[in-house]
């Protein structure tokens, strides 16, 4: 007779159960649920504390998931690929994703999905996503898909990954270890590979045809609707566009570029071509048709001083007011460079002025009017003193430029991380802090930006989660729901005692961590095997498996609030997207067992 939980363990559940309610609902941000968890723990375990335990140890218990080696991995993971983005580290990696992206969408998310998988098998799945994050982020940028329809397909992918092999996950080793201690044969690395390679084929068509429409697009207006800035491309003289007509050469142009008033004949060296497009389509096509959008003295002389000063180059949009000076004057004539030491890469016109008169002069330059945008680069210093004399409003949003002279550093260390990690020669919590350190050290990232690359809300979600995760297993809660289920499988038929034990562990996995999950499920399946004259192995895999199947809350693994903040998600995206994978997968693997295994 299965005995009532401890009111502890009651208190657990209620707590989890309204902590999961509170996310779901959405009517208090995640921020002010979690931390209303963490303050329900810590009050209930300081006046009533679990037995053998001090008032204090409860808040010990409560407030440690700040310190807990976890967070400090996150957030160092996070600062590693700040590191990547603001060096451009990843910028190749993203161009040759986003030609196949260009070729197709779906074609592009498919590749991106198994390159994920596969990679996975072979390297713990959070490096994987780390290095995925940034590059998608970057695509993104460019127009391909927004990172709210690719990070969770991919996360999902590589956790699919992760769960193929022993050494995919540090859970499955936990598993499998804790198997050999009860007297099971010890499970080969690949020995389960194509059981879960079989499933991930009737998982892949949801990950890659429905989960994307099943989430928003986080993309806002501001970018779908970007500022289109008029400038003077002068090519460069190493630009495959001297010597060639552009009428004839248009398939290999950038995309996004507008030119205007094209020149007839074979361009020259030095030549201005007048263009239009967004800021990061006039970008590529600086890099690609390798010309520049200022003069060339100006745009050195930025550079040195930034090297020398250690600042990073800014590009920021400012709007003419009615009393700055650049009205009617043209970019040419206004001396901005000289006077200032910026440079202007081009000037947008808002649709209501596009009628006004005089907009060119004789020489084929826009005239600048009140209300126009121009985009300026420079140090943060000369563009505040620019924006001051010239009676200029500056714009929110500037962007810093990419430090491509650290680019290869960045990525060294990065690499030095991830292959640490993946090889075991250190735990990921060491190589992710000892990166982050040399990111910082290195001048990669600055210490006073580091806010940026960190997220509050998962900073207090993982905190929640980790003390959710201890009271759970400290109250006793887990021990009773897993007696509770080895009472009722006795009844079951041997596919539904695997789908059980399966989906038991997924819940477990989902509210309270992988270890715990771990560490209970296995020696309830051994326990089971024995009362129903099953061989343990294929039970075992059912925990393994269940371990792994953590994509219906952020709170599940650490991968799934690493993608939070880029993806903007909310809780309710990973169980409208999540749910449905996990019963997929529970039922797949389950099946696939009793006909693997002859049961």
């Amino acid at each position: 007779m299965l005995e009532l939980p401890s009111y502890h363990a009651m208190a657990a559940m209620v707590v989890t159960i309204g902590m999961f309610v509170g996310f779901v609902r959405g009517r208090m941000s995640i921020e002010i649920v979690s931390l209303l968890t963490i303050a329900v723990i810590a009050i209930g375990l300081y006046f009533f504390p679990i037995e053998g335990t001090r008032p204090i140890d409860g808040l010990a218990l409560a407030f440690g998931g700040f310190g807990h080696y976890a967070l400090i991995t996150i957030c160092a993971l996070m600062i590693m690929g700040r590191g990547l983005v603001v060096t451009g580290a990843l910028e190749p990696a993203a161009r040759i994703l986003e030609r196949m992206f260009k070729f197709n969408l779906q074609f592009g998310l498919l590749v991106s999905l198994l390159i994920a998988l596969v990679l996975s098998m072979f390297v713990n799945n959070t490096p994987v996503l780390v290095l995925m994050i940034p590059i998608f982020a970057a695509l993104a940028q460019r127009g391909a898909m927004p990172t709210s329809k690719t990070l969770m397909p991919l996360n999902a992918a590589s956790l699919i990954g992760g769960l193929a092999t022993t050494v995919g996950t540090s859970t499955n080793i936990l598993v499998v270890s804790i198997a050999v201690d009860l007297g099971m044969r010890e499970i080969g690395v690949f020995d389960f590979t194509p059981i879960v390679l079989l499933a991930a084929l009737v998982a892949l068509p949801y990950m890659w045809l429905v989960m994307p429409r099943l989430l928003n697009d986080n993309r806002s207006e501001a970018q779908v609707h970007e500022r289109q800035f008029h400038t003077r491309l002068r090519v460069g003289n190493q630009s495959f566009l001297a010597g060639e007509e552009l009428a004839l050469i248009q398939e290999k142009l950038p995309k996004g570029i507008k030119f205007h008033n094209p020149p007839t004949g074979a361009l020259q060296p030095l030549q201005r071509l007048h263009i239009s497009g967004s800021h990061e389509a006039l970008e590529d096509a600086t890099r690609e048709l390798k010309g520049e959008l200022a003069p060339s003295w100006v745009m050195d002389r930025i550079k040195r001083q930034a090297s020398s000063k250690s600042q990073d180059v800014l590009v920021v949009e400012m709007t003419v007011t009615a009393d700055s000076r650049l009205i009617t004057r043209t970019l040419p004539t206004s001396g901005i460079a000289d006077l200032y030491g910026v440079a202007v890469l081009g000037i947008h016109r808002p649709e209501r002025l596009l009628g006004e008169r005089d907009q060119y002069s004789d020489g084929g330059d826009l005239r600048i009017i009140e209300g126009d945008v121009l985009l300026v680069q420079g140090l943060e210093s000369d563009l505040q003193e620019f924006a001051r004399a010239d009676s200029l409003l500056m714009l929110e949003g500037a962007r810093e430029l990419p430090r491509r002279s650290k680019a290869l550093l960045s990525a060294a260390i990065m690499g030095f991380a991830v292959i640490t990690a993946a090889t075991g020669l250190f735990p990921i919590a060491i190589s992710a802090l000892a990166g982050a350190i040399l990111m910082f050290v290195t001048g990669c990232v600055k210490f006073d930006r580091v806010g940026r690359a960190l997220s509050g809300q998962v900073i207090v979600l993982v905190a929640a989660s980790i003390a959710i995760g201890r009271v759970i297993d400290e109250s006793g809660a887990a021990d009773w729901l897993g007696q509770a289920l080895s009472m009722g499988l006795a009844y079951l038929p041997t596919p539904l005692v695997l789908a059980a034990i399966m989906a038991f562990v997924t819940v477990l996995t989902n509210f309270a961590s992988n270890a715990t999950a771990a560490t209970v499920g296995t020696p309830i399946a051994f326990s089971i095997a024995a009362q129903l004259g099953l061989p343990p192995e294929p039970l075992v895999l059912a925990v393994l498996f269940g371990c792994n199947l953590c994509y219906a809350t952020p709170i599940a693994y650490q991968t799934n609030m690493l993608i939070m903040a880029e993806g903007q998600y909310e809780f309710a995206d990973y169980i409208r997207t999540g749910v449905p994978l996990v019963l997929l997968m529970v039922t797949t693997l389950s099946v696939i067992l009793v006909y693997w295994y002859g049961l």
